[in-house]
């Protein structure tokens, strides 16, 4: 029997995520319940099987909506009717009053778990489900918001124990691939909350977009995505090297810095600021910049503030970070 086109897409990436695994090896794969999740632990399982891997099954229950626990007990269900090896429902307490927003919220304690249900069960990888179509969204968002290349190369394939291997399927093949594998999949809510920007810009945003421009513009941003990502990983490398040559006794040449072209010297300050304790999710573009002011714009300016609480100024032609 000829298999089917949308279950092959979703396969054939996954099986070569796992490839690079030894029989034995245990793989984990975060499942919602969800079309992408539960095609992707499909797939993990007939794909790692036949490596001889040990597949886990793992639901995240973060207690957001009344009868998460009963869905999570669904998902667990489902996880082992598609034939993991094990199972596991990870409960985590969501903190909505960091002022990040529930879905950040949501997101620094789903992996924050993972993260340690990988240590527990001695886990190679934890797969996650995201597609192209979050991909794209998630490219659009960063546009929209101005957050320069870092933010428009969208989801790393792969980081830390983490991988993505569905960023190049689209959702209709996760869909599809669960409609022929009789798979029952849960909406959820959420996704169709019009209160959440992600939410509009995929029931809304992108349709228009397909519709005015033409089929394709969600491929071609997940694409835009993997060029910028090689730009910015050979950038920064190039950064890293200025900031290593720029460094003298726990500080930095400011001469020496001033002179290397923007694009590096930007860079190269953000990681210094970040190297010093400075919350990546709170540095803004302002701050490096107000921080690149202090070797290109020199004025004999006391301080610039930075989150952390930090401190950089510039003291004997050094640039020096230090705490208020």
């Amino acid at each position: 029997m000829t298999l089917h086109p949308s279950i092959a897409a979703v396969r054939l990436p996954v099986r070569h995520a796992l490839s690079v695994l030894e029989p034995g090896d245990v793989v984990a794969v975060a499942c919602s319940g969800g079309a992408d999740s539960l095609a992707l632990a499909s797939a993990a399982v007939f794909e790692g099987h036949k490596l001889g891997l040990r597949v886990v099954g793992v639901t995240v229950d973060h207690g957001l909506q009344p009868g998460s626990d009963a869905q999570a007990d669904r998902v667990v269900a489902q996880l082992a009717g598609l034939g993991v090896d094990e199972t596991l429902t990870a409960r985590v307490q969501v903190d909505t009053a960091a002022g990040t927003g529930p879905e950040a919220a949501a997101r620094e304690a789903r992996y924050a778990v993972l993260e340690q249900v990988a240590e527990h069960l001695g886990a190679r990888v934890v797969l996650l489900g995201h597609t192209l179509d979050d991909q794209a969204e998630t490219v659009l968002l960063g546009l929209a918001r101005g957050s320069g290349g870092r933010s428009l190369q969208g989801m790393r394939p792969g980081f830390g124990v983490f991988v993505r291997p569905l960023l190049g399927v689209r959702r209709d093949d996760t869909v599809t691939a669960c409609r022929v594998e009789g798979l029952d999949v849960w909406d959820d809510p959420h996704n169709h909350d019009p209160g959440y920007t992600r939410v509009r810009v995929r029931e809304r945003v992108l349709p228009v977009l397909e519709a005015e421009l033409g089929p394709g513009v969600a491929a071609a941003l997940a694409r835009t995505a993997d060029q910028l990502r090689d730009d910015t990983a050979l950038l920064d490398d190039l950064a890293a090297e200025a900031l290593a040559e720029a460094r003298r006794d726990g500080a930095l040449d400011a001469a020496w810095l001033a002179a290397v072209p923007p694009a590096l010297r930007r860079r190269a300050l953000r990681r210094a600021t970040l190297d010093a304790g400075s919350p990546p999710s709170e540095l803004t573009r302002d701050h490096v910049l107000a921080v690149d002011a202090l070797l290109t714009d020199w004025r004999g300016q006391k301080w610039i503030d930075l989150p952390g609480p930090l401190r950089a100024l510039r003291r004997d032609g050094l640039l020096v970070f230090e705490r208020p």
